[in-house]
């Protein structure tokens, strides 16, 4: 792998999809985005690598502390180190050069960054608190401090978060949330406006933060897998997979071909599960309830399918590190394709109703758009991005077992509005049933798990696949067999990262009311990008 304008000596991880890794400077660093940036390429994710230490305040780790950036260009993913040295004045802290100008999407998770581990980016514009909203000190950094150490704080009053002010005749505020009126995570949305039509929205977040990765370094390599699989729920499937694959990728281990298979059809059926309830979700938005009941229905079905074939309603914990749980039989398989079959004749039907439903139409055309220019400059990925013509798809770009056997077609559109990403939704359906019946039909024989020998040296692997909000990013760096293998840093990558920024611009000049529709319409994780 080259990036233009750079001499660096890159390592390849052993995974089934291209990722390289190698050490930079703080120019490299900075030359590095803008080159990927330049060449077309985007920000995949952007962490605190191990800054461990311990009661007495020394480092834990071998290695300087330092800070990882993983970029995604046509040749795969390359993972950059750059190691932090302290700035002379004041206070010693750990820096690195900012990358938010080059890279929007880099803002949220530098500050982020600076919460967790007391790395902060020299002349970056906004340094807020992300995730600290005052229940730990400002001085405390989760990722840095060992677990017996942690403070007992009182909490009496919570940060008082300095929102931007927009100013002019007939501006007002309208906040929402973190509590909301469903049954939803929370999340708070700070509404500019003029009348109805919206001036600017804010988003503050953080607020399902759970020390996810910190609690990863305190699991066993072979345990953690459970923990990745619970990071955003409705992604189990793809999250544990990602997990899996880096662990898999450090240990050098290969999975059987059966395997790969079958975890590739529950991540089909994760995406068709999820696409169901966002369909009913956005007929409901709508005010089309009758929507909301055929798809919850046929979403119920599906899930029952799975508790059927796989044991758990969302297949949670059915992927484990060097395979799956378990197999399929043949009456399994029938029920599958049984499924497949009944589910897909009513969703058709009901894609023609939606398409010549006018009131629905009207209000999911123009609703929520983001142009394609602004879709790129901003980093959006995924679903949402494929439907503002940003057509990647990991499952057709970097193709591995068994997708390397069967060719996706990328479901894409560019609109970018509600209905363009409606649409994207009912071709992705299509396509993985499609997929999911080649699989049970072509789905070779063998084991279905193989033993995952944790190595003897350091080391480290990544994981990276397509799941059905978006490409998810696991690295994973392990100590060796002297310090009995521990998890040194797991950082998991959600693409809502990306998107929720986005989200904030495509409100704008929209009425209130249609919030919670284009809001529905993104469908992003709280829980994945909170950690």
């Amino acid at each position: 792998m080259q990036i233009p304008g750079l001499e660096l000596e890159f390592d390849a991880l052993p995974a089934p999809v291209p990722i390289w890794h190698a050490h930079v400077t703080p120019g490299q660093w900075q030359t590095a985005a803008t080159a990927v940036r330049d060449e077309g390429g985007r920000l995949l994710a952007l962490w605190a690598g191990p800054i461990g230490q311990d009661g007495d305040g020394n480092s834990m780790a071998k290695e300087p502390a330092c800070m990882c950036a993983a970029y995604v260009t046509l040749e795969g993913t390359f993972w950059l180190s750059l190691p932090l040295a302290p700035m002379a004045q004041p206070g010693r802290q750990l820096v690195y050069p900012d990358l938010a100008k080059v890279f929007p999407a880099a803002a949220r998770m530098q500050r982020a960054a600076a919460d967790l581990s007391g790395v902060h980016a020299l002349g970056a514009e906004d340094t807020r608190p992300w995730l600290n909203h005052g229940a730990w000190p400002a001085d405390h950094f989760p990722l840095q401090h060992h677990p017996d150490k942690l403070p007992l704080l009182e909490i009496t009053e919570l940060i008082n978060y300095p929102f931007v002010r927009v100013e002019g005749d007939g501006v007002h505020e309208i906040a929402v949330g973190p509590v909301h009126a469903g049954i939803i995570e929370p999340g708070h949305f700070r509404f500019s406006i003029v009348g109805e039509k919206v001036l600017r929205l804010e988003q503050r977040l953080g607020y399902t933060h759970k020390g996810t990765e910190k609690r990863m370094t305190q699991f066993p390599p072979l345990q953690a897998a459970r923990l990745a699989g619970r990071v955003s729920g409705d992604s189990t499937v793809a999250y544990a997979w990602a997990y899996c694959m880096a662990l898999e990728s450090a240990s050098q281990t290969t999975i059987p071909v059966r395997a790969a298979w079958l975890r590739a059809l529950m991540l089909e059926r994760e995406r068709i599960a999820n696409h169901l309830g966002d369909l009913g979700a956005l007929g409901n938005d709508a005010a089309f309830a009758f929507g909301l009941a055929q798809f919850s229905r046929l979403r119920e079905d599906w899930l029952r399918g799975s508790k059927d074939v796989f044991g758990h309603r969302l297949m949670m914990d059915c992927i484990v590190p060097g395979g799956v749980q378990g197999d399929i039989d043949r009456a399994q398989k029938d029920l599958l394709v049984h499924l497949c079959d009944a589910v897909e004749k009513e969703v058709r039907t009901l894609f023609k109703i939606y398409e010549a439903h006018s009131g629905l139409q009207d209000r999911f055309m123009t609703t929520g758009r983001v142009t394609p220019a602004l879709a790129s400059r901003l980093g959006m990925t995924g679903l949402a991005g494929r439907a503002s013509s940003q057509a990647w798809d990991l499952r057709c770009d970097h193709p591995w077992v068994p997708y390397s056997k069967i060719e996706v077609a990328m479901a894409t559109h560019h609109n970018g509005d509600v209905a363009a990403r409606v649409e994207v939704r009912f071709d992705e359906i299509f396509e993985s049933m499609r997929l999911i019946r080649h699989m049970l039909d072509e789905m070779p024989v063998g084991d279905v798990v193989c033993p995952v020998l944790l190595p003897q040296e350091a080391s480290r692997g990544a994981g990276w696949v397509e799941g059905w909000r978006g490409e998810l990013f696991v690295a994973l760096e392990i100590a060796g067999a002297d310090q009995a293998n521990r998890i040194r840093r797991c950082h998991l990558h959600d693409p809502s990262w990306q998107n929720w920024p986005v989200l904030e611009h495509a409100i704008m000049g929209n009425i209130v009311p249609d919030f919670p529709l284009i809001n529905k319409s993104f469908n992003l994780s709280y829980s994945g990008q909170d950690l």
